[in-house]
Protein backbone atom coordinates (compact mmCIF):
# COMPACT_ATOMS: atom_id res chain seq x y z
CA UNK A 1 0.00 0.00 0.00
CA UNK A 2 1.24 3.49 -0.84
CA UNK A 3 1.93 5.69 2.23
CA UNK A 4 -0.74 8.31 2.95
CA UNK A 5 -1.75 10.81 5.61
CA UNK A 6 -5.05 10.76 7.51
CA UNK A 7 -7.19 13.71 8.63
CA UNK A 8 -10.66 13.80 10.19
CA UNK A 9 -13.02 16.56 9.04
CA UNK A 10 -15.13 18.41 11.62
CA UNK A 11 -17.85 19.39 9.14
CA UNK A 12 -18.50 19.67 5.38
CA UNK A 13 -16.70 23.00 5.01
CA UNK A 14 -13.70 21.64 6.86
CA UNK A 15 -13.70 18.52 4.69
CA UNK A 16 -13.67 20.55 1.46
CA UNK A 17 -10.86 22.72 2.78
CA UNK A 18 -8.79 19.72 3.81
CA UNK A 19 -9.35 17.96 0.46
CA UNK A 20 -8.13 20.93 -1.61
CA UNK A 21 -5.14 20.15 -3.78
CA UNK A 22 -4.12 16.97 -5.61
CA UNK A 23 -4.18 13.34 -4.50
CA UNK A 24 -6.75 13.67 -1.69
CA UNK A 25 -9.69 11.28 -1.26
CA UNK A 26 -12.70 11.39 1.01
CA UNK A 27 -13.00 8.36 3.30
CA UNK A 28 -16.45 7.12 4.31
CA UNK A 29 -16.89 3.52 5.41
CA UNK A 30 -13.88 2.57 3.28
CA UNK A 31 -15.49 -0.67 2.09
CA UNK A 32 -14.44 0.01 -1.51
CA UNK A 33 -11.68 2.61 -1.28
CA UNK A 34 -9.55 0.68 1.21
CA UNK A 35 -9.80 -2.46 -0.93
CA UNK A 36 -8.60 -0.48 -3.95
CA UNK A 37 -5.75 1.00 -1.92
CA UNK A 38 -4.63 -2.47 -0.86
CA UNK A 39 -4.55 -3.46 -4.53
CA UNK A 40 -2.71 -0.18 -5.36
CA UNK A 41 -5.46 0.73 -7.84
CA UNK A 42 -6.13 3.86 -5.77
CA UNK A 43 -3.07 5.68 -4.44
CA UNK A 44 -4.21 8.79 -2.56
CA UNK A 45 -1.61 10.76 -0.65
CA UNK A 46 -4.16 12.10 1.81
CA UNK A 47 -7.39 10.67 3.23
CA UNK A 48 -10.00 13.03 4.64
CA UNK A 49 -12.34 11.13 6.95
CA UNK A 50 -15.93 12.35 6.47
CA UNK A 51 -17.70 9.81 8.67
CA UNK A 52 -18.36 12.55 11.24
CA UNK A 53 -20.58 14.50 8.85
CA UNK A 54 -24.37 14.35 8.96
CA UNK A 55 -25.89 10.88 9.08
CA UNK A 56 -29.37 12.16 9.85
CA UNK A 57 -32.43 10.80 8.05
CA UNK A 58 -35.16 13.43 8.22
CA UNK A 59 -38.47 14.28 6.61
CA UNK A 60 -38.40 17.52 4.63
CA UNK A 61 -41.16 20.09 4.12
CA UNK A 62 -42.66 18.50 1.00
CA UNK A 63 -42.96 15.05 2.57
CA UNK A 64 -39.79 13.64 1.05
CA UNK A 65 -36.66 12.54 2.89
CA UNK A 66 -33.18 13.97 3.29
CA UNK A 67 -30.44 11.43 4.05
CA UNK A 68 -27.05 12.57 5.29
CA UNK A 69 -24.23 11.21 3.14
CA UNK A 70 -22.54 9.68 6.20
CA UNK A 71 -25.63 7.60 7.06
CA UNK A 72 -24.74 3.91 7.23
CA UNK A 73 -26.50 1.65 4.75
CA UNK A 74 -28.00 -0.43 7.56
CA UNK A 75 -29.46 2.66 9.22
CA UNK A 76 -31.18 3.67 5.98
CA UNK A 77 -32.57 0.18 5.36
CA UNK A 78 -33.96 0.04 8.91
CA UNK A 79 -35.41 3.55 8.98
CA UNK A 80 -39.15 3.52 9.62
CA UNK A 81 -40.01 6.12 6.97
CA UNK A 82 -37.78 4.52 4.35
CA UNK A 83 -39.38 1.11 4.88
CA UNK A 84 -42.91 2.51 4.71
CA UNK A 85 -42.59 5.08 1.94
CA UNK A 86 -39.71 3.72 -0.17
CA UNK A 87 -39.58 -0.08 0.34
CA UNK A 88 -37.62 -0.46 -2.91
CA UNK A 89 -34.73 1.40 -1.29
CA UNK A 90 -34.70 -0.72 1.87
CA UNK A 91 -34.86 -3.94 -0.17
CA UNK A 92 -32.10 -2.83 -2.55
CA UNK A 93 -29.78 -2.10 0.37
CA UNK A 94 -30.52 -5.44 2.00
CA UNK A 95 -29.79 -7.19 -1.31
CA UNK A 96 -26.25 -5.79 -1.33
CA UNK A 97 -23.05 -7.06 0.29
CA UNK A 98 -23.08 -8.59 3.80
CA UNK A 99 -24.52 -7.29 7.07
CA UNK A 100 -21.02 -6.40 8.25
CA UNK A 101 -20.28 -4.36 5.13
CA UNK A 102 -23.69 -2.65 5.26
CA UNK A 103 -22.96 -1.65 8.86
CA UNK A 104 -19.77 0.11 7.70
CA UNK A 105 -20.71 1.49 4.28
CA UNK A 106 -22.05 5.02 3.96
CA UNK A 107 -24.64 6.29 1.50
CA UNK A 108 -22.21 8.73 -0.11
CA UNK A 109 -19.55 6.07 -0.52
CA UNK A 110 -21.99 3.52 -1.89
CA UNK A 111 -23.06 5.87 -4.65
CA UNK A 112 -19.44 6.50 -5.64
CA UNK A 113 -18.09 2.96 -5.42
CA UNK A 114 -16.11 1.86 -8.44
CA UNK A 115 -16.65 -1.04 -10.80
CA UNK A 116 -15.86 -4.62 -9.74
CA UNK A 117 -14.62 -5.53 -13.26
CA UNK A 118 -11.90 -8.16 -12.79
CA UNK A 119 -9.72 -6.48 -15.42
CA UNK A 120 -9.93 -3.16 -13.53
CA UNK A 121 -8.56 -4.88 -10.43
CA UNK A 122 -5.83 -6.77 -12.31
CA UNK A 123 -3.24 -4.00 -12.24
CA UNK A 124 -0.31 -6.15 -13.29
CA UNK A 125 -1.85 -8.43 -15.89
CA UNK A 126 -4.63 -6.64 -17.79
CA UNK A 127 -5.21 -3.53 -19.84
CA UNK A 128 -7.94 -1.20 -18.55
CA UNK A 129 -8.92 2.24 -19.85
CA UNK A 130 -10.72 3.01 -16.60
CA UNK A 131 -7.51 2.45 -14.67
CA UNK A 132 -5.20 4.01 -17.28
CA UNK A 133 -6.82 5.91 -20.20
CA UNK A 134 -5.58 4.84 -23.64
CA UNK A 135 -4.27 1.52 -22.41
CA UNK A 136 -7.03 -0.62 -23.94
CA UNK A 137 -9.78 -2.86 -22.54
CA UNK A 138 -9.10 -6.57 -22.12
CA UNK A 139 -12.67 -7.17 -20.97
CA UNK A 140 -14.06 -6.56 -24.48
CA UNK A 141 -12.37 -9.64 -25.92
CA UNK A 142 -12.05 -11.44 -22.61
CA UNK A 143 -14.43 -13.04 -20.15
CA UNK A 144 -17.32 -10.58 -20.11
CA UNK A 145 -20.22 -12.50 -18.59
CA UNK A 146 -20.81 -9.82 -15.93
CA UNK A 147 -20.34 -6.79 -18.14
CA UNK A 148 -22.60 -4.16 -19.68
CA UNK A 149 -25.25 -4.65 -22.35
CA UNK A 150 -26.46 -1.04 -22.33
CA UNK A 151 -24.61 2.25 -22.78
CA UNK A 152 -21.09 0.82 -23.08
CA UNK A 153 -18.36 2.25 -25.32
CA UNK A 154 -15.44 0.79 -27.32
CA UNK A 155 -13.26 1.90 -24.40
CA UNK A 156 -15.14 0.36 -21.48
CA UNK A 157 -17.85 -2.22 -20.81
CA UNK A 158 -17.74 -2.16 -17.00
CA UNK A 159 -20.88 -2.07 -14.88
CA UNK A 160 -21.75 -0.06 -11.79
CA UNK A 161 -21.98 -2.38 -8.75
CA UNK A 162 -24.37 -0.54 -6.41
CA UNK A 163 -27.82 -1.90 -5.61
CA UNK A 164 -28.82 1.11 -3.55
CA UNK A 165 -28.04 3.55 -6.36
CA UNK A 166 -30.41 1.67 -8.68
CA UNK A 167 -33.30 2.25 -6.28
CA UNK A 168 -32.30 5.87 -5.72
CA UNK A 169 -32.24 6.56 -9.48
CA UNK A 170 -35.71 5.03 -9.84
CA UNK A 171 -36.91 7.31 -7.03
CA UNK A 172 -35.59 10.49 -8.72
CA UNK A 173 -33.08 11.10 -5.93
CA UNK A 174 -30.85 14.16 -6.02
CA UNK A 175 -27.42 14.60 -4.48
CA UNK A 176 -26.35 17.78 -2.72
CA UNK A 177 -22.74 18.70 -3.44
CA UNK A 178 -20.33 21.05 -1.73
CA UNK A 179 -17.06 22.19 -3.22
CA UNK A 180 -14.65 25.11 -3.30
CA UNK A 181 -17.08 26.97 -5.60
CA UNK A 182 -20.08 26.55 -3.31
CA UNK A 183 -23.05 24.19 -3.23
CA UNK A 184 -25.14 22.67 -6.00
CA UNK A 185 -27.68 19.90 -6.51
CA UNK A 186 -27.55 17.22 -9.22
CA UNK A 187 -30.04 14.51 -10.13
CA UNK A 188 -28.41 11.18 -9.25
CA UNK A 189 -29.24 9.87 -12.73
CA UNK A 190 -27.08 12.69 -14.13
CA UNK A 191 -24.20 12.26 -11.68
CA UNK A 192 -22.66 9.46 -13.72
CA UNK A 193 -20.84 10.22 -16.99
CA UNK A 194 -21.13 7.93 -20.02
CA UNK A 195 -17.88 5.97 -20.47
CA UNK A 196 -17.00 7.39 -23.93
CA UNK A 197 -13.24 7.43 -24.48
CA UNK A 198 -12.50 8.51 -20.87
CA UNK A 199 -14.09 5.86 -18.67
CA UNK A 200 -11.76 6.89 -15.85
CA UNK A 201 -13.94 10.02 -15.45
CA UNK A 202 -16.96 8.34 -13.86
CA UNK A 203 -19.00 11.27 -12.51
CA UNK A 204 -19.58 14.97 -13.05
CA UNK A 205 -18.03 15.76 -9.65
CA UNK A 206 -15.45 18.53 -9.74
CA UNK A 207 -12.10 17.97 -7.98
CA UNK A 208 -12.63 18.17 -4.23
CA UNK A 209 -16.45 18.18 -4.45
CA UNK A 210 -18.17 16.33 -1.62
CA UNK A 211 -21.59 14.66 -1.48
CA UNK A 212 -23.25 16.00 1.68
CA UNK A 213 -26.77 14.61 1.44
CA UNK A 214 -29.27 12.77 -0.76
CA UNK A 215 -32.84 13.95 -1.11
CA UNK A 216 -35.85 11.86 -2.09
CA UNK A 217 -38.97 13.63 -3.35
CA UNK A 218 -42.36 12.71 -1.98
CA UNK A 219 -43.63 9.93 -4.23
CA UNK A 220 -46.86 8.16 -3.25
CA UNK A 221 -46.35 5.47 -5.90
CA UNK A 222 -43.06 4.50 -4.19
CA UNK A 223 -45.04 2.91 -1.37
CA UNK A 224 -45.84 0.20 -3.94
CA UNK A 225 -42.33 -0.62 -5.04
CA UNK A 226 -39.89 -3.50 -5.05
CA UNK A 227 -36.33 -4.49 -5.91
CA UNK A 228 -35.45 -7.76 -7.65
CA UNK A 229 -31.87 -8.91 -7.97
CA UNK A 230 -30.63 -11.96 -9.87
CA UNK A 231 -27.14 -13.17 -8.97
CA UNK A 232 -25.00 -16.28 -8.94
CA UNK A 233 -25.26 -16.76 -5.15
CA UNK A 234 -28.14 -16.09 -2.79
CA UNK A 235 -26.07 -13.52 -0.87
CA UNK A 236 -22.89 -11.48 -1.07
CA UNK A 237 -22.77 -11.36 -4.88
CA UNK A 238 -23.13 -8.56 -7.37
CA UNK A 239 -26.14 -8.40 -9.67
CA UNK A 240 -26.21 -10.15 -12.99
CA UNK A 241 -29.31 -8.03 -13.50
CA UNK A 242 -31.56 -6.15 -11.11
CA UNK A 243 -34.76 -4.13 -11.37
CA UNK A 244 -36.05 -1.34 -9.14
CA UNK A 245 -39.73 -0.78 -9.85
CA UNK A 246 -42.59 1.34 -8.53
CA UNK A 247 -46.08 1.13 -10.00
CA UNK A 248 -49.39 2.95 -9.70
CA UNK A 249 -52.49 1.41 -11.31
CA UNK A 250 -55.91 3.03 -11.76
CA UNK A 251 -58.86 1.17 -13.32
CA UNK A 252 -56.53 -1.50 -14.62
CA UNK A 253 -54.19 0.92 -16.36
CA UNK A 254 -50.73 2.16 -15.44
CA UNK A 255 -51.08 5.72 -14.18
CA UNK A 256 -47.42 6.08 -13.19
CA UNK A 257 -44.30 3.94 -13.07
CA UNK A 258 -40.60 4.11 -12.21
CA UNK A 259 -38.04 1.62 -13.48
CA UNK A 260 -34.27 1.37 -13.17
CA UNK A 261 -31.87 -1.48 -13.94
CA UNK A 262 -28.66 -2.62 -12.26
CA UNK A 263 -25.82 -4.87 -13.39
CA UNK A 264 -26.21 -3.99 -17.05
CA UNK A 265 -24.57 -0.59 -17.59
CA UNK A 266 -21.82 1.71 -16.37
CA UNK A 267 -24.40 3.47 -14.20
CA UNK A 268 -27.79 2.66 -12.70
CA UNK A 269 -29.88 2.57 -15.86
CA UNK A 270 -33.13 4.51 -15.77
CA UNK A 271 -35.56 2.79 -18.16
CA UNK A 272 -37.14 5.90 -19.61
CA UNK A 273 -38.43 4.19 -22.78
CA UNK A 274 -40.11 1.40 -20.83
CA UNK A 275 -41.74 3.91 -18.50
CA UNK A 276 -43.08 5.93 -21.46
CA UNK A 277 -44.45 2.77 -23.07
CA UNK A 278 -46.23 1.73 -19.89
CA UNK A 279 -48.01 4.96 -18.90
CA UNK A 280 -51.65 4.58 -19.89
CA UNK A 281 -51.22 0.94 -20.93
CA UNK A 282 -53.13 -1.98 -19.45
CA UNK A 283 -51.35 -3.28 -16.34
CA UNK A 284 -50.83 -6.75 -17.74
CA UNK A 285 -48.07 -9.05 -18.88
CA UNK A 286 -48.35 -8.19 -22.58
CA UNK A 287 -47.82 -4.48 -21.95
CA UNK A 288 -44.97 -5.20 -19.54
CA UNK A 289 -43.26 -7.35 -22.19
CA UNK A 290 -43.71 -4.68 -24.87
CA UNK A 291 -42.20 -2.06 -22.55
CA UNK A 292 -39.21 -4.29 -21.87
CA UNK A 293 -38.70 -4.78 -25.59
CA UNK A 294 -38.78 -0.99 -26.11
CA UNK A 295 -36.04 -0.47 -23.53
CA UNK A 296 -33.89 -3.41 -24.54
CA UNK A 297 -33.93 -2.72 -28.28
CA UNK A 298 -30.70 -0.78 -27.70
CA UNK A 299 -28.98 -3.65 -25.88
CA UNK A 300 -25.61 -4.73 -27.30
CA UNK A 301 -24.70 -8.01 -25.64
CA UNK A 302 -21.19 -9.43 -25.77
CA UNK A 303 -20.05 -12.99 -26.44
CA UNK A 304 -20.54 -14.14 -22.82
CA UNK A 305 -23.52 -12.10 -21.62
CA UNK A 306 -26.29 -12.33 -24.22
CA UNK A 307 -28.31 -14.15 -21.55
CA UNK A 308 -28.67 -10.87 -19.69
CA UNK A 309 -31.10 -9.48 -22.27
CA UNK A 310 -33.72 -12.15 -21.71
CA UNK A 311 -32.97 -12.40 -17.99
CA UNK A 312 -33.53 -8.66 -17.54
CA UNK A 313 -36.71 -8.76 -19.62
CA UNK A 314 -38.16 -11.57 -17.51
CA UNK A 315 -37.06 -9.96 -14.24
CA UNK A 316 -38.70 -6.67 -15.15
CA UNK A 317 -41.96 -8.37 -16.16
CA UNK A 318 -42.03 -10.42 -12.96
CA UNK A 319 -41.44 -7.33 -10.80
CA UNK A 320 -44.25 -5.42 -12.48
CA UNK A 321 -46.63 -8.37 -12.34
CA UNK A 322 -46.06 -8.66 -8.63
CA UNK A 323 -46.66 -4.95 -8.07
CA UNK A 324 -49.79 -5.04 -10.22
CA UNK A 325 -51.11 -7.99 -8.26
CA UNK A 326 -51.22 -10.03 -11.45
CA UNK A 327 -49.13 -13.16 -11.42
CA UNK A 328 -50.84 -14.66 -14.43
Amino acid sequence: MTPFSYERAADAADAVRRAAGPAAKYLGGGTNLVDLMRETIERPQRLVDVTGLSAEIAENADGGLVIGAAARNTAVAEDRLVRRRYPVLARAILAGASAQIRNMATVGGNILQRTRCIYFYDDEGSRCNKREPGQGCDAIGGFNRNHAILGASPSCIATHPSDMAVALVALDARVQLRGAGGERSVALAELYRPPGDRPDLETVLQPGELITEISLPAAPLAARSDYRKVRDRASYAFALVSVAAALSVDDGRVSDVRLAFGGVAHRPWRAWKAEAALRGARAEAGAFAAAAEAELAAAEPLKDNAFKVDLLRRTMIAALEQLAGDRA
